[in-house]
């Protein structure tokens, strides 16, 4: 393993822009160094991830397709070994789905076109699959694919519904060995969340989040999404 130069080190070979003061420079350096240990930790942790052991073998859930065909988890691979599902707040009682699930779907739709090269990419409800492709063409979203849940076993099994009937959102990640479905990874971050803060991962992957972070007023207290704007 490479030794790693200090960040402090790395950080002081950025050169100023156009009027920085020494204050400012001296701040954002300061910064740099610490972004590229926290780009070093996310590092880290994503190696960590990466060796977590086998998971548990997951149920044979059935799913409904476009088509209302009868689907297995195993057949929302395709040709992959490896699944990203994403469970959004959508179910059959909601007029309209949660601003969260829809903002992070927006920002999925066109990069799912790269990532299915290497794994596959479902979206999973409790609405008809019908119910849940006319959103999205509201949205404009063309590459996600959707799937109805038959029964409420899947949702409730990996956290999508709770025990009082609220939905709540999940992301997964799966491997497929045959037909046999392994649970890999989910966020596990609900209810971790520190005094004051929002719940979210970590990182978390809604650009949302992170690009309103790198601003000076940060998220605010009314970042919060809407499904329409005036």
């Amino acid at each position: 393993m490479s030794t790693l130069i200090p960040a402090a080190e790395l950080a002081a070979k950025s050169t100023p822009y156009p009027n920085d003061s020494p204050e400012y420079r001296a701040a954002r350096s300061a910064l740099l160094a610490e972004e590229i240990e926290l780009r070093r930790h996310i590092e880290r942790v994503a190696a960590q991830r990466r060796a977590l052991p086998p998971g548990g073998v997951a149920p044979d859930y059935d799913f409904l397709d476009e088509n209302g065909k009868t689907i297995k988890l195993a057949d929302l691979f395709g040709q992959h070994e490896t699944l990203l599902t994403y469970f959004w707040m959508y179910g059959p009682q909601r007029e309209r789905p949660c601003p969260m699930c829809t903002a992070f779907l927006g920002a999925l739709d066109q990069p799912s076109r790269d990532l299915s090269q290497r794994i596959a990419v479902a979206v999973i409800g409790r609405s008809p699959v019908a119910r849940q492709l006319a959103f999205a063409r509201e949205r404009g979203w063309q590459h996600l694919h959707f799937y109805q849940c038959a029964g409420d076993d899947f949702a409730r099994d990996y956290r999508g519904l709770a025990p009082d009937g609220n939905e709540w959102p999940a992301l997964d990640i799966w491997t497929r060995d045959g037909q046999q479905v392994r649970h890999f990874w989910a966020s596990e971050m609900g209810g971790t969340e520190d005094p004051d803060q929002d719940p979210r991962g970590a990182p978390d992957p809604m650009p949302l989040w992170n690009l309103l972070d790198l601003t000076p007023a940060g998220r605010g207290t009314d970042w919060y999404p809407k499904l329409s704007y005036t």
